[in-house]
């Protein structure tokens, strides 16, 4: 590292070390408090805490709430700035590509901001330009935060979060968003899946001017979705518009398993009887395994069946430890208890998943990074539906979706064929089943019956079998010591020591040294 990176990295460390002190960390922290901090510690931190609060697996619920409200709008770039990255980016004065661009940005976000401007053919487009040196600043700040982990002790939050997984985690979300060709890509993918759709549209793309510092794109008029007074001034119908969008975000994650996974208000707008979503900088994916594993656990809640969900769960994650098994049966006879006998149309898929996600976390299984990005999209979508049209039960029309599927896209005849090998199965185990029995009662009979058990006992009794089968151990050594040493020293062997032969007198103190620490061990233990 040069003397001038050091430098900066020491003026960084006090300046985040003065904003720590400014909000009394030393007193406690509380989620709005935590939203506070990283706003003031700048856009790293700001994207941190975006990050974290899609992750409901790792913080409580409260904390994930109030990390969603961290703002993104940040002090902008003056035009001087703008000017100069539009230069390194197309390599030429920005002049010959616009005919304008006015200097006062759309919006300031944490990673770049956003300029209307027209074309030389006279069309109207926003323009997203990337910060001057963002890369760096992140860069560095991600370094120092790896620091601070491993100066973190290890009795803490390293107990619950992997801290350097989650830099990463961030530091590779971040790297996407900054690459505006990455947004360019999800723009079109977007567009390819949602284009028979006549409600829907995404912002035309530019591609002969985008690049991975600069992005351009369509400019739409209309008015933003939250925009109650002006959309039905309009003649809009806030119902319609609502029932619409719930739709199309379940066909989004249901169907294509590609979603928005930031669609705040400010992200959707209404223009020409259409609804339009903006900003793909941050998208979910949800592989079709996935998707039939949170769909057979929905499925698993609707027929009561705790081996199906603790099947689904256990598929869906990643284990810190080795899972409790009996543990997890029980939370989720727990979940159903809640839950009762519910039909698989009327199910409330979106709660049901946030309870899913609360067993996971107390079992320590880690979600899929997909599964954490929806969470963070429907609590939005619930914002967003609260406040245009609270009459509307996001609920069920997910669950009209996920049950329609099931009968238009059932693949029956492999049902059939599946159902068909399975019945072949249970009636050839069934005509096994006499000759099993009688095989049984004739091995008790003769005294040869064997049952296999699986135990699970709790940490405390595991810890004091495990300290009585070592002290048992432990005694049957001293005894062997005492034994023969006893023998030896009945013989003339040599060399002796005060008097008896050196090997017994080993023998003896060894037997003492073990009594004495497992004496030891027994009376620290108790304290």
């Amino acid at each position: 590292m040069s003397k001038e990176e050091s430098r900066e990295y020491r003026t960084r460390l006090k300046e985040m070390t003065a904003i720590l002190h400014r909000h009394e960390i030393s007193k406690g922290i509380s989620p709005e408090k935590l939203r506070l901090i990283l706003e003031d510690l700048g856009p790293t931190f700001i994207k941190l805490g975006q990050i974290m609060s899609m992750h409901s697996d790792i913080l409580p619920k409260r904390y994930c709430d109030e990390l969603m409200r961290l703002r993104s709008e940040v002090a902008p770039m003056n035009f001087a700035e703008v000017e100069e990255v539009l230069k390194s980016a197309y390599g030429c004065p920005w002049e010959e590509i616009f005919a304008s661009i006015e200097e006062k940005p759309l919006g300031s976000a944490s990673i770049a901001q956003v300029h209307r401007a027209v074309l030389k053919d006279g069309k109207q487009v926003v323009i997203k330009v990337q910060r001057r040196g963002i890369y760096e600043k992140m860069a560095r700040d991600i370094g120092l935060l790896h620091r601070a982990v491993k100066l973190v002790p290890p009795v803490s939050l390293k107990e619950l979060v992997d801290l350097d997984m989650v830099l990463d985690e961030l530091w590779a979300v971040t790297r996407e968003e900054m690459n505006f060709l990455t947004e360019a890509s999800n723009m079109e993918e977007f567009a390819r899946r949602n284009k028979g759709i006549l409600f829907v549209k995404v912002p035309e793309l530019y591609q002969e001017y985008t690049n991975q510092h600069v992005l351009v794109m369509e400019h739409i008029d209309g008015w933003s979705i939250d925009d109650k007074a002006a959309l039905k001034e309009n003649g809009y119908d806030l119902e319609e518009i609502g029932t619409k969008l719930i739709d199309n975000y379940i066909k989004q994650v249901m169907d294509d398993g590609f979603f928005h996974a930031d669609p705040h208000s400010g992200n959707v707008k209404v223009c020409g009887g259409k609804i339009v979503w903006i900003d793909m900088g941050m998208m979910g994916r949800l592989t079709e395994r996935d998707r039939k594993l949170v769909g057979k656990a929905v499925q698993g809640v609707a027929l009561g069946d705790v081996g199906m969900i603790q099947e689904a769960v256990l598929a869906l994650g990643e284990f810190r430890d080795k899972p409790d098994q009996s543990r997890l049966y029980e939370d989720i006879s727990a979940l159903l208890a809640k839950y009762g006998t519910t039909d698989m149309g009327s199910i409330d898929v979106a709660e049901v998943m946030v309870d899913l996600m609360e067993v996971m976390k107390e079992n320590r299984i880690i979600m899929p990074h997909g599964l954490t990005m929806l969470a963070r999209g429907l609590t939005h979508m619930e914002g967003v539906l609260a406040d245009i049209a609270p009459e509307i039960n996001m609920v069920e029309i997910a669950s009209r979706h996920m049950a329609g599927k099931i009968f238009t896209e059932k693949d029956w005849k492999s049902e059939l064929k599946n159902g068909g090998r399975s019945f072949y199965r249970s009636i050839h185990k069934a005509l096994d089943l006499p000759s099993l029995v009688a095989d049984l009662i004739q091995g008790n009979l003769r005294g040869q019956t064997k049952i296999n058990l699986d135990l699970h006992v709790s940490g405390e009794l595991e810890r004091l079998l495990r300290r009585l089968v070592r002290n048992i151990v432990m005694g049957l050594w001293v005894m062997a010591l005492l034994i023969s040493s006893s023998i030896i020293c009945t013989t003339n062997m040599k060399p002796k020591i005060w008097g008896i032969p050196a090997l017994g007198a080993f023998g003896y103190v060894s037997a003492f040294l073990i009594v004495m620490y497992v004496f030891l061990k027994h009376i620290f233990s108790k304290k």
